[in-house]
């Protein structure tokens, strides 16, 4: 077995934690994301020349810091409208946390495995390797791609731009690429036996790819400049209700949500806006079982002279289950034209486990499913778009926003506009809403799109092509804001061919893999 850069069993575990915690500051709100380009090595030193064991459980102590302080939030929601009890659910939080901990873990596990037999250029293989399993924890299990590496570069918008060729995954790879770069370096110092030449070879290759990645950008944005420049533009009123999430549902207080979401929007019509846009479940009622208010919703539309695309809960059928009448409901976005005709539905496709369903409810007995309704909930189909005089857009809501192979087949299914309703109360006043906005712009560059975004309490906003912030309202804000913006159609190599670049990772892996099995005869701890 090779001798360890960073040497101890118990005491090393030190290092991983630490890298975890400083990773989790290049996030909203902390925003540190120079950190995220040299905060991995500590981690990435306690690995090289490991048993397969101890890298294993040294990935679990880096992962489980790092997705902890980055998702401590979802305790909120459990706690606060789960009426979980408090320690239930930080568990329940730190059970995902572990989940999540265990990519992290055979990271560590193959990583150290690679290095304990011989001298091994981390830049090789260790990128390809992350954003592989960072892709497979977007997609497995229904996938929670979350604390994604490249969303700690928000605020490098040139080096972002990348994501319309890779996806998001592309921006993770540059940055582990660099993390593994400079610990090729710092190795080279301690193992006299490794080729400092090469290593120092692959740095400026690393280097070189970072530039030439930033000068794409560079590029990329003035081309979409001018483009969005002389595209056409329409005039988009976003409200926000900001409604505590405790008393929507409450029929004491159903006629004093509609009315503030009617008043906020006469006031917006001041600017004359061609669309407007309320959040993720607006309406405080049934559309198909309270006619009396459905009607007064039409009657108010047809008053403004305006379409209107809202968030809805709506019934889709009924049945009797053991003497009681039962519902099935969808999370749903309604598009109303000018005079109150119901143009188009879209029925959201991506539940939230814990908020729509539980899953492996026999085993969670104890948690109660989040988002208010009269039954259970069940996921849309239909990718398709809404149509309007000026343009088409599709529509993502809430948790949808998070899964960028999502996003694009909607988007391609109607690519001039993409609108975001979210209700972004359940997280409260944590990190939650800022890392949900940030998560958003990602979505925009990926798809060079618009991205309109409505939210219930916050984040609420207009993003463009480029992923910059045309205009927004701040998180707990009563109002509304008034943009107009491009309808533009830019094409994206990501829109086109989605995920190649994550599964050209893992096909590299795989093979890499297979490689080194049939040269050692199988890999061993």
């Amino acid at each position: 077995m090779r001798e360890t850069i960073i040497p101890g069993k118990y005491k090393g575990y030190l290092i991983p934690v630490f890298s975890g915690l400083l990773l989790s500051l290049a996030y909203p709100t902390f925003n540190l994301g120079f950190l995220a380009f040299f905060c991995i090595v500590p981690f990435l030193l306690s690995l090289y020349g490991r048993d397969g064991k101890g890298g294993f459980f040294y990935g679990l102590s880096f992962g489980l810091p790092y997705f902890f302080v980055t998702q401590y939030w979802i305790y909120h929601s459990i706690n606060q409208y789960g009426g979980v009890p408090f320690v239930v659910s930080i568990t329940v939080v730190m059970g995902l946390c572990l989940y999540e901990s265990l990519y992290t873990g055979l990271f560590g596990l193959i990583v150290s495995t690679m290095t304990s037999k011989r001298p091994v250029l981390l830049t090789a293989f260790a990128p390809f390797l992350w954003v592989g399993l960072e892709f497979l924890r977007g997609r497995l299990f229904t996938g929670f791609p979350w604390s994604l590496l490249g969303y700690t570069q928000e605020g490098f918008s040139t080096l972002v731009q990348i994501a319309d060729i890779t996806g998001i995954y592309g921006v993770s790879f540059l940055v582990i690429l660099v993390n593994t770069a400079l610990t090729d370096l710092v190795i080279t110092h301690f193992m006299k036996k490794t080729d400092r030449r090469t290593a120092l070879l692959s740095f400026t290759m690393v280097m070189l790819l970072f530039a030439l990645s930033v000068a794409y950008g560079t590029q990329r944005i003035k081309e979409i400049k001018r483009i969005t420049s002389s595209s056409r533009h329409i005039r988009v009123a976003i409200v926000q209700g900001n409604i505590d999430q405790s008393v929507k549902w409450d029929r004491r207080y159903q006629k004093d949500v509609v009315q503030r979401y009617f008043r906020l929007t006469k006031s917006s019509l001041r600017e004359k806006p061609q669309l407007i846009v309320w959040p993720e479940t607006a309406l405080p009622f049934y559309p198909d079982l309270d006619k009396k208010l459905s009607k007064r919703l039409k009657s108010f539309i047809k008053e403004i002279d305006t379409p209107l695309l809202t968030g809805a809960i709506l019934v889709r059928d009924r049945r009797v289950v053991k003497n009681r009448l039962y519902y099935s409901l969808t999370n749903s976005a309604l598009l109303y034209d000018e005079d109150g005709n119901l143009l188009y539905v879209y029925d959201k496709i991506h539940l939230v486990p814990f908020g729509e369903y539980v899953p492996l409810k026999d085993l969670l007995f104890f948690i109660n499913r989040l988002v208010e309704g009269i039954g259970d909930y069940k996921a849309g189909t239909s990718y398709k778009g809404a149509q309007l005089k000026w343009g088409a857009f599709s529509t993502i809501i809430c948790y949808e926003a998070i899964f960028p192979g999502l996003v694009r087949k909607l988007v391609d299914a109607s690519a001039d506009l993409l609108i975001n309703i979210t209700n972004d109360a359940w997280f409260g006043k944590t990190t939650g809403p800022y890392q949900h906005f940030s998560i958003s712009r990602f979505r925009a560059i990926e798809n060079r799109v618009t991205l309109v975004r409505a939210a219930n309490t916050g984040i609420s906003g207009f993003i463009d092509a480029k992923g910059d912030v045309i205009k927004k309202l701040g998180l707990f804000r009563t109002g509304y804001i008034v943009a107009n913006i491009p309808v533009v159609e830019i094409e994206s190599f990501y829109k086109k061919y989605g995920d190649f670049f994550s599964y050209l990772c893992l096909l590299y892996i795989a093979l890499a893999l297979i490689k080194i099995r049939h040269k050692r005869g199988g890999i061993r701890s």
